[in-house]
């Protein structure tokens, strides 16, 4: 998988959407059936309170066509002058717009395996996680969806450079781009 997305991000993709390049972006996927209603209600309204505090961020999120999560996203953050809602991206441009980011924001188990690869800090809208080895490894974080804890992380990530290089690493406990490699080394050497 790493392999992959590094060869993906490897392409200069457009991300779609028309984004401000002066802002730090934070990239947001949220559609965890366990967080609908209040929990998710909250999620948005951290993010929407993160943009009114931050001028220099801009918050992409990619709204999942549920209307249990299109409805109070659009009803929470649209029309925010630096949050952008768009539908969901095809892989190469997300893979885009996770390269642009500054941090990830997501209850997403796919994004919390491949954007610490590309040296982005993920905190994680859910409680518990499939994939306990990235935050292990420091590179992930669970924040619930409590609005004060998600504040409270990223906005520690915004203004702290310390604690965000030790979570920027580009360290993927998932691989490092050259299994393929290896795979190919073997076969040549065992036929």
């Amino acid at each position: 998988m790493i392999d992959a997305l590094l060869q993906v991000a490897e392409r200069d993709v457009p991300i779609g959407p028309e984004l401000d390049a002066t802002k730090r972006l934070i990239l947001v996927t949220a559609h965890r059936r366990e967080s609908f209603g209040l929990p998710l209600r909250e999620a948005f309204v951290a993010l929407r309170t993160l943009a009114d505090r931050n001028a220099g961020v801009q918050v992409l999120y990619t709204v999942h066509l549920n209307p249990n999560v299109s409805g109070p996203a659009r009803e929470i953050l649209g029309g925010h002058p630096r949050v952008v809602l768009c539908e969901p991206l095809a892989y190469a441009p997300f893979v885009s717009a996770m390269k642009r980011s500054f941090l990830i924001i997501t209850d997403s188990g796919g994004v919390q395996e491949e954007a610490p690869a590309l040296g982005k800090p993920v905190l994680v809208l859910r409680d518990e996680t499939e994939r306990p080895e990235a935050v292990a490894e420091g590179v992930v974080k669970l924040v619930g969806t409590s609005a004060e804890r998600i504040l409270a992380e990223a906005q520690r990530l915004l203004d702290d450079p310390q604690a965000y290089a030790a979570m920027a690493r580009g360290v993927s406990p998932y691989g490092d781009g050259h299994a393929a490699e290896r795979i190919v080394a073997v076969l040549r050497d065992s036929l």
